[in-house]
C-alpha cells in the first residue's frame, strides 16, 4: 500500500494532522512545519507535493493562496488495511478503559472499606493507650 510509504516520513505525517482539523493555506502549512522541523519552504512544498500527488491531500487555488485539506478516501484504504490488526490492540484498550474507570470511581468515592478501618491499618489491634496524665 502506497500510501504506508508516503506517510512513513515525519514531516507529511504532521502535515496531515494540520490539516486534519481543517483546510490550511500552504503558507500556514509551511510555517509549521518550518518551525517544527526546522526544514525550509522549498522542503515543505516538496512534502506538500508528494502529498497532493498521491491523493493524501487536495488543494483548491483561491487567488495567490493555495487551500490544502485531507482526502479522506486514500485514509479509508488504510483504515480498512488496519482493520484486520485492530484486534491486537482493542482488548488491551478495553482493559485500559476498565482500569481508569476504576480509578476515576475510587478517587470520588475512596476506597471499598469502611471509613473507621481505613484510619487504622489491619494488622494494628485497637487497644486504649494510656493517657499522658496516667489516668485510664
Amino acid at each position: 500500500m502506497r500510501a504506508f510509504d508516503i506517510l512513513g516520513e515525519p514531516v507529511r505525517r504532521r502535515i496531515l494532522e494540520l490539516l486534519a482539523d481543517g483546510e490550511r493555506t500552504a503558507g500556514q502549512v509551511s510555517a509549521v512545519i518550518q518551525e517544527e522541523f526546522g526544514i525550509s519552504q522549498p522542503a515543505v512544498s516538496q512534502h506538500l507535493r508528494v502529498l497532493r500527488e498521491n491523493g493524501l491531500v487536495t488543494v483548491l487555488a483561491e487567488g495567490t493562496r493555495r487551500l490544502y485539506a485531507v482526502a479522506p478516501s486514500p485514509l479509508k484504504d488504510v483504515d480498512l488495511w488496519l482493520e484486520r490488526y485492530r484486534k491486537f490492540w482493542n482488548q488491551r484498550l478495553d482493559s485500559l478503559e476498565t482500569d481508569l474507570a476504576r480509578g476515576a470511581r475510587e478517587s470520588r468515592v475512596g476506597p471499598e472499606r469502611p471509613e473507621a478501618d481505613a484510619r487504622v491499618p489491619p494488622d494494628t489491634e485497637r487497644t486504649a493507650r494510656p493517657r499522658p496524665d496516667g489516668e485510664a
